[in-house]
């Protein structure tokens, strides 16, 4: 029986007639998508599900799709897809990342560009017949100093285009090195001098723990007076009710907004300002990226369904079915010690060095890399893959090495991944056990055995008694239960760690507990995807 797809949103003729060029059986109701319980109905009939934005694949869902194998989003952004629950029902989540991202970078110049010169204004008063040439004083972009937050796809784009213009470009990005720097031909900067030097300040980065309202309050307050602000990338990123008051008060000439903390908008803080340009996300809005997008997905999907190809997963990696049969536990270990390496560096990295010793050294290790890389890149930027983040690794300058080895020591086979930046090196290693479960065995040289879970707590801190009981205490107190406690160390009096699998995520208030205590040198919540 031939794969059946639904395209629920709005996709073009060319791509629905990819899938039945293919053989595949495809419904385009590009009106289901905004009727959830008429989806919820239909959706166990397929194996595939096409959508782009307006589409939301929730576990109630996910709950009725019984048949469900892969889910396409054509675009970048899976905000409305619940991927932990789509990984459990053994569904395939794919996106598209860089079908859109040239369309994304000119819509952010055009938004500069009518925020410097007022044109949605001006034009509004020219059709009201009012020729207030005197009125609308705009400003030039050349000269100016850019500041552009994510240097990643598409801010790279909007770096050179911003060159073409002219403009001075400053940029920050964690994972931005000074050799990448030097070949967009910007200049890397923190971000509170980014703050304080740009005329202009754009976003391209993800929403996410570390990202979100990047744009505060208090940071608000360090902007250069006059600047204006631009935001395509994702609601969320600025205080919008705190930029909305510097708008007002004249410390902010402007800004213009794409993306919104609740959309659909239909009142915001920023609305209704005289100096405010807002659309209604049309980032991707192009004849272009909405057909590019389109067809890579039905592709993608087609390619999937038919021989069980991979391509641009977010929840599995590309390999062929046979490798997956043996290499499935080792490449979540892999994606794993990346995660570690990831969230626990908030400095660029420069360099990691992926070690394969024994059994595991006869694998894929192309996948196994990717998986790696991918779990560093995804605590900046969760959309990204095992196919994309190499490619953003490296054009962000990071040098990516392997090494193999025979076995060594106890274990069969283990990964070891060693991160370097300017200022640090750190290690993680692990293996998977008889039982298909990853295990971290070794972090900064000290042997552990620690289960991984979805929500752990690392710290370091110098061997000396009560380690245990305060880390007990604190969450206790604070109704984090301990599923798992490893303990290791150096050597007796020396550097030491713990890693805890617990219940639920630590919150930054019970960090900061632990962290007034004064015996930790470091603390540290981690989150993984199991």
């Amino acid at each position: 029986m031939a794969p059946k797809v639904l395209v629920s949103d709005k996709l073009s003729e060319t791509a629905v007639q990819i899938f039945r060029d293919r053989g595949i059986e495809v419904d385009f109701e590009p009106s289901l998508g905004k009727d959830k319980d008429k989806l919820a109905e239909v959706i166990g009939k397929y194996d595939g599900l096409a959508i782009r934005s307006a589409t939301k694949v929730t576990a109630k869902l996910l709950e009725k799709a019984d048949n469900l194998k892969v889910i396409g989003r054509a675009g970048i952004g899976v905000d409305n897809v619940d991927i932990n629950d789509a990984s459990s029902k053994g569904v395939i989540v794919m996106n598209t990342p860089f079908g859109n991202s040239i369309t994304t970078a000119e819509h952010a110049i055009a938004m500069m560009f009518a925020v410097a010169r007022q044109i949605p204004e001006a034009s509004a008063s020219t059709h009201a017949g009012k020729w207030e040439k005197s009125k609308f004083m705009g400003v030039e972009l050349t000269g100016k100093t850019l500041g552009v937050i994510g240097a990643g796809n598409i801010g790279s784009i909007v770096i050179a285009r911003a060159l073409g213009l002219r403009m001075k470009v400053i940029a920050y990005d964690p994972f931005l090195s000074e050799e990448r720097a030097d070949e967009l031909g910007c200049r890397k900067v923190e971000l509170d001098e980014l703050y304080a030097q740009a005329d202009f300040i754009t976003f391209h980065v993800p929403l996410t723990d570390k990202t979100r309202n990047i744009m505060s309050r208090e940071a608000i307050a360090k902007l250069k007076p006059g600047v204006r602000v631009i935001n395509c990338a994702r609601g969320g990123l600025v205080d919008e009710e705190a930029l909305a008051e510097a708008l007002k008060e004249g410390r902010v000439a402007g800004a213009a907004f794409d993306v919104f903390a609740e959309e659909p908008a239909t009142e915001n803080p920023l609305f209704n300002l005289p100096n405010v340009v807002v659309t209604p996300h049309l980032g991707a809005a192009t004849t272009e990226a909405q057909e590019n997008v389109a067809l890579q997905v039905a592709e993608q999907m087609a390619d999937y369904l038919l021989t069980g190809a991979v391509s641009n997963a977010l929840n599995t990696p590309s390999v062929t079915a046979e490798e997956a049969k043996v290499m499935g536990p080792w490449l979540k270990l892999a994606e794993h010690l990346g995660s570690f390496i990831g969230q626990m560096t908030d400095e660029p990295i420069e360099a990691i060095n992926i070690l394969y010793d024994g059994a595991v050294a006869e694998m894929n290790l192309n996948a196994l890399n990717g998986a790696v890389v991918a779990g560093m890149m995804q605590a900046a930027n969760p959309d990204l893959n095992m196919v994309s983040a190499p490619i953003v690794a490296k054009e962000r300058g990071i040098e990516i090495s392997r090494t193999t080895q025979e076995q060594t020591g106890v274990f069969e086979a283990y990964i070891k991944v060693t991160m370097k930046t300017a200022e640090r090196q750190r290690s993680v290693a692990g293996t998977v056990f008889s039982d298909g479960k990853p295990r971290f065995i070794q972090i900064k040289g000290i042997n552990i055995d620690a289960e991984v879970g979805e929500h752990m707590l690392y710290s370091t801190n110098e061997d000396r008694a009560g380690i245990i009981g305060t880390l007990g205490r604190v969450l206790g107190e604070n109704g984090v239960n301990i599923a798992n406690f490893t303990l290791g160390r150096a050597e007796k009096g020396k550097d030491a760690i713990a890693l805890l699998y617990v219940d639920e995520a630590v919150s930054p208030d019970v960090v900061g507990t632990l962290t007034s205590t004064g015996v930790f040198n470091a603390v540290r919540p981690l989150r993984f995807r199991i």
